[in-house]
């Protein structure tokens, strides 16, 4: 048990003695009676002096393990018991222990981490919050400001340090077409919101296939949102991790956790590679506490939410809740759009680069996988031009562009649209697919659904199953054995599968 080697019965350390008390149940409480038992049984407060709890134990490695795993929800039981504390220390006592109550921390070894402002605060109120234990005041709406401006930043000093951003990726540059006009639109309306203003779209999640202009709307609203006042931090998945790993391994991870939930406005790309079980945690307590703080989240990836099978399902279904737009593929009107404003831009830096129009519509014919690949040939036209100093035309730029023109793309096909056309082709819902009902009219399109889904996607058996109402990989083995088996025999079947897997992939 813990314990606190009270030095006298003055009142003040009686009060104390009483707070430690009071945080071992609450730790007690938190991690169970084993953890408790295992890891804080030989913990003792030697100290509380000028904001620091001076805590010590035995050995070396119960101190390098309550800091890798504890320090933080040990600092958090202290704080809210005792609000002056503000950091934590923690060393090995020697066989030589100093005289009770004198501080050790300025021992080697002392591990130190510090309490933010909001916790020093409102301790009492962040106690309330739901879940305090395990999220780190997740679900309370922060209130703690962020650091002052330095004196000249420009309106990018909103944006606190994140993922760098690129000036040219904003909305003047952003060439709208049919595919992506809702995505357009939806983004520029969350950057123009006022701060006062109820959120409509919370979150707005953008998904496409890759160069179709996710980033391109996700910085857009980063750089629009700065310019009214607004706190906006854009990061990558992959920084997001790499900052919480940072922060964990500086314990800062509170600072870090206070600092993206005291923000009005969280821009996350590329959202689908998020790993990692403590990540997906805290990126899902941060999704709650902005959420339920009124506070607006992007979020760009490149599928839908429900087809992120890495993420917690509770991320996904956060995810869901909001408003999702699907940036389609750019048809050839758009195609033709964007490199026009490609090639207005590169004849600012070199005036005699002339693209004649029917240079421009072979390239918009014939590169037709994304936008990436459109300013790929453009600076091969570019480099054609000045180099060889001939006019472009269309035999050049065939030669110029001919390894970014490719094979048409098999179209990815999605589980739910399997469902569906299934469903429709056999006069059936897609909640009749995916029910319990056992009745013949339902059963068959089910096993023809769970077989095209095997045969024409990537998905496991597992996942197979959970995509139709929750079911046994067996049950989906099952099914592709048994539509295999009578697709053999049966001839009309056989050609009405082979129908639908052309309806489903052309």
């Amino acid at each position: 048990m813990l314990n606190l080697r009270t030095l006298n019965n003055k009142p003040q350390e009686r009060g104390e003695s009483e707070a430690w008390m009071r945080i071992c149940r609450r730790l007690r409480a938190d991690v169970g009676e084993d953890v408790f038992s295992s890891w804080f049984g030989r913990l003792e407060l030697e100290s509380l002096m000028e904001g620091t709890a001076s805590l010590s134990v035995p050995t070396k490695f119960l101190k390098s393990w309550i800091q890798s795993h504890y320090a933080e929800k040990l600092l958090l039981a202290l704080a809210l018991e005792l609000p002056d504390v503000k950091r934590l220390s923690i060393a090995v006592r020697s066989s030589n222990r100093p005289p009770a109550g004198l501080s050790i921390a300025s021992g080697e070894g002392v591990h130190d981490i510090s309490v933010e402002p909001r916790l020093r605060e409102a301790p009492r109120a962040a106690a309330d919050a739901a879940g305090l234990n395990a999220k780190f005041l997740g679900s309370e709406r922060p209130r703690a400001p962020l650091p002052a401006k330095a004196a000249g930043d420009s309106s990018e000093a909103d944006i606190i340090a994140g993922s760098p951003l690129d000036g040219r990726l904003n909305f003047l540059n952003f060439s709208v077409g049919k595919s992506n006009q809702l995505a357009f639109a939806a983004a520029q309306r969350v950057a123009a919101a006022s701060p006062d203003e109820p959120l409509i779209f919370n979150p707005l999640y953008l998904h496409a296939s890759v160069g179709l202009g996710k980033t391109h709307l996700l910085q857009a609203v980063a750089h629009a949102a700065a310019t009214t006042k607004r706190r906006v931090i854009y990061l990558t998945a992959e920084r997001f991790m790499y900052g919480f790993v940072s922060a964990l391994k500086a314990q800062t991870a509170i600072a870090f956790k206070e600092k993206l939930r005291g923000i009005d406005i969280l821009i996350i790309d590329d959202i689908q590679f998020l790993q990692g079980k403590s990540i997906q945690q805290e990126f899902c307590h941060t999704l709650n506490a902005l959420i339920d703080g009124h506070r607006q989240i992007v979020i760009a990836a490149d599928r839908p939410p429900s087809d992120l099978d890495s993420l917690d399902e509770r991320v996904r279904s956060r995810l869901a809740g909001g408003l999702c737009v699907e940036v389609g593929g750019l048809d050839e009107a758009l195609r033709v759009k964007i490199l026009e404003t490609r090639i207005a831009a590169a004849k600012l830096a070199h005036p005699n680069f002339d693209v004649p129009a029917a240079v421009t519509a072979y390239v918009a014919s014939a590169v037709q996988t994304n936008g990436r690949d459109l300013d790929g040939a453009v600076n091969r036209l570019l480099a054609h031009a000045s180099l060889n100093g001939a006019p472009l035309s269309v035999e050049t730029a065939e030669l110029a562009i001919r390894d970014l023109v490719r094979m048409h793309e098999p179209k990815r096909v999605k589980i739910e649209d399997i469902q569906k056309l299934v469903a429709t082709h056999f006069n059936v819902s897609r909640a009749d697919i995916l029910s319990s009902r056992r009745t013949a009219n339902v059963v068959r399109p089910r096993q023809i659904a769970m077989f095209l889904s095997k045969a024409l996607t990537l998905r496991s058996l597992p996942e197979i199953g959970r995509r139709f109402g929750g079911r046994d990989h067996t049950t989906v083995l099952h099914a592709v054995r048994k539509i295999d088996g009578l697709a053999a025999k049966d001839a009309t079947l056989s050609e009405e599968i082979e129908l639908l897997k052309r309806m489903l992939t052309e």
